[in-house]
C-alpha cells in the first residue's frame, strides 16, 4: 500500500530478475493467501484510523447484528478459538466499544451487546471499509465481485451466507 491510502499497481511484465513460483500460481491455496495478504495489507491500514484489527472488526459486525450472542457462538461463527476471542472482547469493554452480561439462559455464559460508542464507531467502521472494499476490488468488474464471491461461499460451504 502506498502512503496515500492506494494499492500499489504491481508490474505485469516479469522482471527477468526476478525468481520464478512455478508452480505457486496455479495452486489455488497460494492464490488465496497474497490475496488476503494484499487484502489484510490494506485493511489493516484503513482501520488503523479507528483502533480496530479485522478480528475486532469481525466481533463487532457480528455482536451488532446478533445483540446478546454469547462469547461461545460469537467464536463459533467467526472460526476463532474461544481463548483468542476473549483478550479481544477485553479489549473491546475496555474501550467503551462492547459490554458483557450475565446470559438470560446461562448465568454462566456472557451476552454481548455494542454499546453507544460501539455502535458510532463499527458505523465509522463501516464507511471506511467501504473505502477499503473499493480499493481492493478496483480491478474487478462488479460482475467478477459477485462470481468471487459465489466461489468463495461455495468453496467454504455455506451457499452464499
Amino acid at each position: 500500500m502506498s502512503d496515500h491510502g492506494t494499492i500499489e499497481q504491481r508490474p505485469t511484465s516479469r522482471d527477468s530478475s526476478a525468481p520464478r513460483l512455478d508452480p505457486l500460481p496455479s495452486f489455488v491455496g497460494y492464490m488465496l493467501r497474497r490475496a488476503q495478504l494484499m487484502v489484510f495489507e490494506d485493511f489493516i491500514g484503513t482501520m488503523a484510523a479507528v483502533g480496530l484489527r479485522p478480528a475486532s472488526f469481525s466481533v463487532l459486525c457480528v455482536v451488532n447484528a446478533n445483540p446478546g450472542l454469547t462469547q461461545t457462538a460469537v467464536s463459533e461463527a467467526l472460526g476463532l478459538q474461544r481463548t483468542n476471542l476473549v483478550p479481544i472482547i477485553d479489549t473491546l469493554e475496555k474501550r467503551g466499544l462492547a459490554r458483557r452480561e450475565p446470559a438470560l439462559n446461562d448465568r454462566r455464559s456472557h451476552a454481548l451487546f455494542l454499546t453507544d460508542a460501539g455502535e458510532r464507531l463499527l458505523a465509522e467502521a463501516m464507511g471506511l471499509q467501504a473505502e477499503h472494499e473499493s480499493r481492493v476490488l478496483a480491478r474487478l468488474q462488479p460482475k467478477e465481485r459477485d462470481q468471487l464471491l459465489h466461489l468463495l461461499h461455495s468453496m467454504l460451504g455455506d451457499g452464499g451466507a
